[in-house]
């Protein structure tokens, strides 16, 4: 992982002096593209210019004692992007497993990932999988890739899982409930994320963890996930640092 720098390592530790940290956050890395597009160089060079931001966020994360971070690595949507694009992701996800899975191990990070992991290449399968069984005992924080990863096909998939076990008479109909559903996501072992960062200046959600995020507080920044340092994410945190979270309550219940 990148080394953070004094003045880095300073702003986040000023963060925790509020103690409202988020458990979980969730971001969805956007902009690599158009950050290559501007300075008139390859799409490549922005993904692998990501993944030196990845290496930063993750750092900070374990700086602030953040316990679960949820990256949004690659859609079924994303299947649909132009062939030789989708090869030179694949080829840097794998060679990013490669570098990072012993440093990772070493500062106690646990890798998982949730998706559709079947669609990905085998050799990504193979990386993944010598991944998570390297990291599966540490506890320091868990990184949790989506990849091949849609919100709608995991709640479809939840739910075909539900009736089967209805139709085998293992699951009442009556019984269930949103604890239920939860228990039948990719997500079912993760807390919902107190906090989700999108990057890159869009306004929307790209069918990322619909069901998680109910109640989450979303961030919204306009710089492009390769420029996205400690700085940015520190404001991220100061903004949830900010906000009451009321969950349906009024202020004057969630202050009794």
């Amino acid at each position: 992982m990148n080394k953070l720098k004094d003045n880095e390592i300073s702003q986040l530790k000023s963060l925790s002096q509020n103690g409202n940290i988020p458990k979980h956050v969730a971001i969805i890395m956007d902009g690599n593209g158009r950050w290559a597009k501007r300075k008139g160089l390859l799409r490549a060079v922005g993904h692998r210019q990501g993944i030196k931001t990845v290496r930063t966020v993750v750092e900070a994360c374990t700086t602030l004692g953040i316990k679960y971070l949820t990256l949004y690595t690659f859609s079924t949507e994303n299947w649909n992007r132009p062939k030789n694009e989708v090869s030179t992701l694949m080829r840097l996800i794998v060679k990013s497993l490669k570098d990072e899975t012993d440093e990772l191990h070493q500062n106690g990070v646990k890798l998982i990932s949730i998706g559709d992991l079947s669609k990905l290449p085998e050799d990504v399968q193979y990386e993944l999988n010598d991944a998570f069984e390297k990291t599966k005992n540490n506890s320091r924080m868990i990184l949790n890739l989506a990849l091949s990863y849609s919100g709608r096909l995991e709640l479809i998939n939840a739910i075909k899982s539900i009736s089967e076990n209805v139709l085998r008479n293992e699951l009442k109909i009556e019984n269930i409930d949103e604890k239920t559903l939860s228990s039948f996501l990719y997500t079912k072992d993760l807390p919902d994320p107190d906090l989700l960062i999108r990057t890159g200046g869009e306004m929307r959600i790209s069918n990322f963890l619909l069901w998680q995020i109910a109640y989450s507080e979303i961030y919204f920044c306009k710089t492009l996930w390769p420029d996205f340092g400690v700085s940015e994410f520190v404001n991220a945190i100061n903004d949830y640092q900010s906000r009451e979270r009321r969950f349906g309550l009024v202020s004057e219940q969630i202050n009794q």
